[in-house]
């Protein structure tokens, strides 16, 4: 729900497309489709992106997982739904939906959370991908995770696989998933830094909630600088990213946080951040 002041109020937000939780200051969002291992459709893909836009402006919010019903991640795009329509538009509609798929990822690295992906079972596709845009990823052994873009014809470059997968495992081993759409298991993507940690089943949820929580309760407005710095440092060289972060930092160090946690540290006790 918006409210009249045009604030987004993640306490009585009910969404159409996916599953939404706020407690403890970490939402968690399920992609919920579990008959067809929770695929993206059209709506579902208009309506998250709208809602990590929305996140940008939501202080309430310090952390997001993002997850799947019942065993599974996330299909990609739905066959029939998306699909089957997608061979029957011109160039421009074609263009245009590429584009909205895109600005999913966009809006998730834009959004100032944290987002912890929390992945078992199929994670394909556009699955795939919106794990890679999670800033963390946690798994099962049964993750089965397929950049399988080539199985149908397309290009390995979707949604910024080709910038981001290989600052996440490498040139050479991104070349080869995204070049023959073939799976990772859950040990090699462990293995090559995909996936953070790999986690029993029955505590998949539990863990990926108490990363974000203790990110939640950390200098959540620190994070939010890590995450951009990130981002941006990318396209820098290492002299502009030196400055940059030389700024960043300082913003940082005059954040009432950065006070508290000197005060914790001579009073020989934990820091309790408010993130400001």
């Amino acid at each position: 729900m918006i409210s009249r002041a045009g604030r987004f109020d993640p306490r009585s937000f009910k969404p159409e497309h996916f599953r939404w939780a706020f407690t403890d200051k970490v939402v968690t969002v399920t992609l919920a489709r579990p008959e067809k291992k929770n695929p993206l459709t059209f709506a579902s893909y208009d309506e998250l992106t709208d809602t990590f836009r929305r996140l940008a402006h939501t202080p309430e919010v310090k952390a997001v997982v993002l997850t799947g019903a019942e065993g599974n991640f996330c299909s990609g795009g739905d066959v029939h739904e998306i699909i089957g329509p997608l061979t029957a538009m011109s160039m421009p509609e074609l263009l245009a939906f590429t584009r909205m798929t895109g600005d999913l990822v966009k809006a998730m690295r834009a959004a100032p959370q944290v987002v912890v992906a929390a992945v078992d079972g199929v994670c394909a596709g556009a699955g795939a991908i919106l794990a890679m845009a999670s800033d963390l990823r946690l798994a099962t052994t049964r993750a089965k995770t397929a950049f399988l873009f080539t199985r149908v014809g397309l290009a390995g470059c979707d949604m910024g696989a080709c910038a981001i997968l290989p600052r996440i495992i490498g040139q050479g081993r991104a070349a080869e998933l995204l070049y023959t759409g073939r799976t990772m298991s859950a040990e090699e993507g462990f293995a090559w830094g995909f996936y953070n940690r790999l986690v029993d089943p029955d505590r998949l949820l539990d863990e990926a909630r108490e990363l974000a929580r203790t990110l939640a309760d950390g200098p959540s407005f620190a994070h939010q600088m890590t995450k951009r710095q990130l981002d941006q440092e990318w396209a820098m060289s290492i002299e502009t990213a030196i400055e940059s972060e030389a700024q960043a930092q300082a913003i940082c160090m005059q954040t009432k946080d950065f006070v508290r946690a000197y005060e914790a540290f001579a009073a020989k006790r934990k820091p309790q951040f408010e993130g400001d």
